[in-house]
């Protein structure tokens, strides 16, 4: 066998595990989609005559605490917590953690709410970073719920820990404490925690929405605005697809791996015994659930990681590319982080669908896409320089790629569509429809950079932690 058929076989042996690779990446977006419209279907028939004001608004309810870290928020932190405040629940209380700010948010929060330093008793069942100034609650009985912690900066995964301490009820929300949180959104996250009798749900998430160019007043979502910026807009159809097809389908699966960080509800008594979050990570939200999850499978106890597909949670977004970039690589480091840890997971039996459908999808399809995706892409211009393209194929190949993008994120939009409709402003849909075909274009090679380099600094750049998360205020810039 001469050089030239060898040549010949080993490009034909990687275009075969690039066509393999692809078509699984295709044939899992289409199962998902699938079991994700089954699954949305169901919830909405089941759940389109509950009254949950009835049913969730009585003393008798699960006692619930809203845990929010801050940093820094002074700009925005007395209507956010005003807006934590509002909940129609009857039984939750708010923790908000400053989490060693350097601005005046802790004295505008006592000015705010006339708060005091109290005495307050503290499990530590989690070891972390000192009070500062200790605890605080106000002195009117209007604000009765909130509870203010002060205490050394530890990060986020910390201040949540000290919330998971001080809180004495069944159940947590942990939020980011600029994320608009709807009224109705503890009645609905609690919901799965009730009707399950034959498993125990460990934790619940939600729809997590974009609120950049929206109406807030007091707390409040007053106007739903498709964004101005094209960053943004893309974005939507990345959330989208994310919450209403992904993370359904998983749900369904009971093989769900991460619950957002802007908005998760968890069984406490379950958080406590896995140790709370990982302070040495940076993707503290999925690294809780897989080790819960984790935990559920080791001691043989069945349970589910439940999901709701209503809109509950509205956030900002980034609007400007270092910002986004900034996001995604923590992204990528935190899935690294959490995978490399529970890695005995990956491909073993003993954990059941966590194990051998959930852990290989995020390694093969999460983790390495990004990575197979480069390599295909520095594969391409190898064969442009040594003239051995078949230009039909890479044509066809490109282009089947490119439709069956823009096809599973139609789905996503049809979905939202004809389900929660959130963008009710005329014309909105078709500039979803046009985002979506110039998406593959402007937003996902954005996407892959920050990937790369979350992969690159991972194992190049040990010190590099959060990253910059630069927020303009939700309040501020868009009350009117």
């Amino acid at each position: 066998m001469d050089t030239q058929q060898i040549t010949y076989y080993v490009l034909l042996v990687i275009h075969f595990l690039f066509l393999a690779y692809s078509f699984l990446v295709l044939l899992s977006y289409g199962i998902l989609a699938v079991f994700s419209g089954k699954e949305t279907i169901s919830y909405l028939r089941k759940n389109s005559f509950v009254n949950y004001k009835e049913i969730l608004s009585s003393k008798l309810a699960p006692g619930i605490s809203i845990i929010a870290p801050a940093y820094n928020e002074s700009l925005n932190i007395v209507e956010n917590v005003r807006s934590l405040l509002s909940a129609h629940y009857a039984n939750y209380d708010v923790i908000i953690v400053n989490d060693g700010s350097t601005d005046d948010s802790l004295d505008r929060l006592i000015k705010a709410y006339k708060l005091e330093r109290v005495e307050y008793l503290i499990n530590e069942r989690i070891e972390t970073k000192p009070l500062r100034a200790g605890v605080f609650r106000s002195k009117n009985p209007a604000f009765e719920r909130l509870i203010v912690v002060d205490k050394e900066n530890g990060g986020k995964a910390d201040a949540l820990n000290v919330g998971l301490n001080i809180s004495n009820n069944d159940y947590v929300a942990c939020i980011d404490v600029d994320c608009l949180l709807l009224e109705d959104s503890l009645q609905k996250m609690i919901k799965p925690f009730l009707e399950y009798t034959d498993r125990k749900v460990i934790a619940s998430g939600g729809v997590i929405r974009i609120a950049n160019s929206c109406v807030i007043e007091n707390g409040k979502l007053i106007d739903i605005n498709y964004p101005k910026t094209t960053l943004v807009r893309l974005q939507i159809l990345e959330y989208l697809r994310s919450f209403l097809l992904g993370r359904m389908a998983w749900s369904k699966l009971n093989g769900l791996l991460v619950i957002s960080g802007a908005f998760g509800m968890f069984d406490r008594n379950i958080a406590i015994k896995v140790g709370g979050y990982n302070t040495k990570t940076v993707g503290e939200d999925m690294e809780i659930v897989v080790r819960m999850r984790r935990y559920m499978e080791e001691q043989k106890k069945e349970y589910k990681v439940a999901y709701i597909p209503d809109p509950l949670c509205w956030t900002e977004a980034p609007e400007n590319h270092k910002t986004f970039i900034s996001q995604r690589n923590r992204w990528t480091r935190g899935t690294i982080e959490t995978l490399k840890e529970h890695r005995v997971i990956g491909f073993n039996p003993k954990y059941r669908v966590l194990g051998m459908l959930s852990f290989p999808y995020w390694f093969l399809f999460e983790r390495m896409a990004p990575i197979v995706e480069i390599l295909g892409i520095i594969y391409f211009i190898l064969l442009l320089l040594i003239r051995n393209i078949q230009w039909d194929y890479a044509l066809g190949f490109f282009l089947a790629a490119y439709f069956s993008s823009v096809i599973y994120t139609l789905l996503a939009v049809f979905s939202e569509e004809f389900t929660f409709h959130q963008y009710k402003k005329k014309g909105v849909g078709a500039q979803l429809v046009v985002s979506a075909l110039l998406e593959p274009f402007l937003l996902h090679p954005i996407v892959l950079y920050a990937a790369i380099k979350g992969n690159i600094d991972y194992y190049f750049n040990k010190n590099l932690r959060w990253g910059e998360m630069t927020r303009k205020g939700l309040t501020n810039k868009y009350k009117v």
